[in-house]
């Protein structure tokens, strides 16, 4: 009965227990100014003593509906343009996804849905449109692009001191003993850093790799992290030069620098072969251009593969493909190829076969045993320099006349 009569109050009185800003005797006078004269047949039942009193009007019946409470709140960015050109970075305004990122300015989350943000197409910088006029970090792009080349000392440490105690990048003050920031080192530049511009980001250093064949993942910088992802892919590593002992240590590496050889020796037959320009072959090497230009040049992803074993079962299939067009499946590729004069016996000789030697002069192809048993001289070299003497040979008397 108690339920009964609370629900008929609700009825006739419109009770509206959302509204809190009206207390109950503020409706009590505002309806009683309003709403016209409650008879005795319309007067509300009493509630038991103890019960709050609510009462209100008709304007409150809708229960707040009246207001779009769940419309997309009002960005004041919305007006902001979509493509900013700031410090060498490239910005383009990313809004409505849910994913979560980090500010790179302020170290905060991005909270794509309600927040508008900008990311730089060159480094992903991101960060706020609130944090964007705040940027000092030019964007590496421009780094790569015009200094495209590695730290090879391994953690080049020089100290706090050198620094004036002050972060490498924004020049914040920073220490050992984390007052007034903790001072973090880089393990690529060897400079220290604070916590807002090093986030203990993990990568690769290429100077551990080139020197001690080291791949654990070091702490790094927010800067070094994205310069070393952008740098990850181009060949500026000369292995000869920096460490020519590595060859001795790491098969992998003798076995890549046999197949690329290899590989060079077979791009003469395939920029010659309608059928392998048809067939574009060489474009099995297409995310490794350099292979088919040098065989000295690696890059900090060739090392990687070639530490988990991907580069030499991708460049042995690779290989097995090319032999087979050149040797097999083209017949002009097969009429290029050599036979020995030295024996003059066997198959038809390539330069990438494994049993064979080529002449460094006239890159003429003999039998690996029948060259190194008659190094001293090659048959084709002699030709070529008795043709030159004929041709070079002083006019006689005869020839005057």
């Amino acid at each position: 009965m108690e339920y009964d009569e609370k629900l008929a109050r609700f009825r006739q009185a419109h009770l509206n227990p959302f509204n809190k800003e009206i207390g109950p005797r503020q409706h009590e006078q505002r309806a009683s100014k309003e709403a016209p004269e409650v008879t005795s047949e319309e007067a509300l039942p009493e509630l038991p003593p103890g019960e709050p009193e609510f009462r209100c009007t008709e304007r409150v019946m809708d229960l707040g509906l009246s207001e779009d409470h769940f419309s997309r709140p009002v960005d004041p960015n919305e007006d902001e343009p979509n493509i900013r050109v700031l410090l060498e970075h490239r910005f383009y305004k990313e809004k409505g996804k849910s994913v979560k990122q980090t500010c790179d300015r302020c170290n905060t989350i991005i909270w794509g849905l309600i927040q508008t943000w900008y990311t730089c197409t060159g480094c992903y910088y991101r960060c706020h449109s609130k944090c964007l006029n705040l940027i000092s970090k030019p964007c590496v792009r421009s780094k790569v692009s015009h200094q495209a080349e590695y730290e090879l000392n391994i953690c080049p440490e020089t100290g706090l001191d050198s620094q004036d105690y002050r972060c490498a990048e924004c020049r914040a003050p920073i220490s050992l003993r984390g007052v007034p920031s903790e001072a973090r080192q880089c393990d690529y530049t060897g400079q220290y850093y604070c916590t807002h511009c090093h986030w203990n980001d993990l990568a690769v250093i290429p100077a551990r790799v080139v020197h001690n064949w080291d791949f654990e993942p070091r702490k790094v910088s927010r800067c070094s992290m994205r310069y070393l992802a952008l740098m990850v892919s181009r060949p500026v590593l000369r292995l000869r030069e920096i460490n020519p002992l590595l060859f001795n240590y790491v098969e992998e590496l003798v076995e890549i620098r046999k197949l690329r050889q290899d590989i060079l020796l077979m791009k003469p037959y395939f920029i010659t072969c309608r059928e392998a320009m048809e067939a574009r072959l060489l474009l099995q090497l297409q995310d490794r251009q350099h292979f088919v230009e040098n065989d000295e040049m690696y890059s900090v992803q060739d090392l990687l593969d070639a530490h988990t074993g991907r580069l030499s079962c991708s460049l042995t299939e690779t290989h097995t493909l090319f032999a087979k067009h050149i040797k097999l499946d083209c017949e002009r590729c097969q009429a290029k190829g050599f036979v020995c004069e030295l024996c003059r016996e066997g198959d038809v000789l390539f330069p990438f076969d494994s049993h064979t030697s080529v002449c460094t002069d006239c890159s003429a192809v003999f039998h690996r045993d029948c060259y190194y048993d008659n190094s001293t001289t090659c048959p084709k070299c002699a030709r070529l320099t008795l043709r030159k003497q004929s041709l070079f040979r002083e006019p006689g008397p005869d020839v005057d006349a």
